[in-house]
């Protein structure tokens, strides 16, 4: 019989390449068809491996999900970046392979990530998600997270409303 390591850790340099190929197959997943296909495109060549190894130093905090040595997923977080809202910790982005999504890992990422701000001392926490985004919708909700704020992104010439789901 065999074990299956399944591990939330800190990324490390020398996971920037695993990293920039999980955002690429999750963002397009996840866009293709909200996003027009131009910016989106943009945005995901923007953030390759260099980007990625310099994120694992930069002042947000970056984990990844590690199935088998493999990166299944990334998440990266930090200090709440919308000044009029109380809560003091966010989770910037919450990201799995495809391949990987539906039995239980993106819940598993979030609560390590969850757990990560609490244990920095942030008291309360926002994550932004596209509200046309039904996946990422319907997962917030079900991990507890109430819907109380409204913003805009643009994406070209393209404006998409975002939600703002907080806990406590």
């Amino acid at each position: 019989m065999k074990t299956l390591s399944i591990d939330v850790r800190r990324a490390e340099p020398q996971d920037a390449r695993a990293i920039s190929e999980t955002h690429r197959v999750s963002w397009l997943q996840a866009y293709g068809g909200l996003i027009p296909h131009k910016p989106l495109i943009q945005m995901v060549d923007r953030r390759g491996e260099t980007w990625w190894r310099k994120a694992t130093r930069g002042p947000a905090t970056l984990l990844v999900l590690d199935v088998a040595g493999t990166v299944a997923g990334y998440a990266t977080l930090g200090l709440n970046r919308a000044r009029a809202l109380p809560q003091e910790g966010e989770v910037y982005e919450l990201y799995l392979r495809p391949e990987y999504q539906g039995i239980g890992l993106g819940r598993l990422l979030f609560g390590e990530a969850r757990r990560l701000l609490k244990s920095l001392g942030c008291q309360g926490m926002i994550v932004w998600c596209l509200e046309d985004s039904e996946h990422a919708e319907r997962f917030f909700r079900s991990a507890g997270g109430r819907d109380i704020a409204e913003g805009m992104e643009n994406f070209g010439d393209k404006e998409l409303k975002k939600l703002g789901f907080i806990w406590p």
